[in-house]
């Protein structure tokens, strides 16, 4: 990690320890080390603070949508740790920058449903999730965020104090050589379907029975 990104999420983890409560349920699923794609449900501003916060050790890269790097205050800091996508028509140069990443052993946050969910349910990926996992043959690790949704839903322009959790899954690995249109979907469909399991752990044991990470 550099400097700047120890310092910012620790201050970062400090807010949401006090305020929001974070716990982190299976943060060992992330590896220290190799290429990763984490993939997560998204339903607010906060899930890429939040995410960042709960992965341990090691720095990732997010993929951002493009219209957040013109915003004059906003674009400065994201800049400093994510990439711009055209989530409606990703550019081939990003999906081959993305993949270039992951195989150079870095880890990469995105969120697959390609935009934030306003009502919370679990939409379908985005064909770039599979491209980019077909290409790098990097471990997914499926992750679910509870409680951002009512610490600043979407529309919201003030935060609410509220518990928040991630839960992160096993990881997911891409064997074979295929890589094409079908595959790339299957496993947009399994990722999905990762992240629902863990939504319907998190409801059922309410996180209480689970191992949690030590942050």
């Amino acid at each position: 990690m550099s400097l700047i990104y120890r310092i910012t999420r620790l201050g970062l983890l400090i807010i949401f320890k006090i305020f929001f409560r974070l716990e982190v349920i299976g943060s060992e699923n992330v590896s220290e080390k190799g290429g990763v794609i984490v993939v997560t449900n998204h339903v607010s501003y906060l899930d890429p603070l939040v995410i960042g916060c709960a992965i341990k050790k090691r720095q990732p890269r997010f993929m951002a949508r493009s219209g957040l790097f013109k915003k004059p205050l906003v674009g400065t800091f994201v800049k400093t740790f994510a990439f711009p996508v055209d989530r409606d028509n990703p550019q081939p140069s990003t999906i081959k920058e993305t993949v270039k990443q992951l195989k150079n052993g870095e880890i990469v946050v995105m969120f697959p449903e390609g935009g934030r969910s306003r009502d919370g349910s679990l939409r379908d990926a985005k064909r770039g999730t599979g491209m980019i996992a077909a290409m790098s043959k990097a471990a997914i690790v499926p992750a679910f965020i509870e409680g951002t949704d009512k610490a600043l839903p979407a529309g919201a322009k003030c935060i609410r104090l509220s518990k928040v959790r991630v839960y992160f899954g096993e990881p997911i690995e891409i064997k074979g050589t295929e890589t094409g249109k079908d595959f790339q979907e299957r496993i947009g469909s399994d990722v999905m379907e990762a992240i629902r399991d863990l939504k319907n752990k998190m409801s059922l044991r309410g996180g209480r029975n689970d191992r949690r990470s030590n942050l």
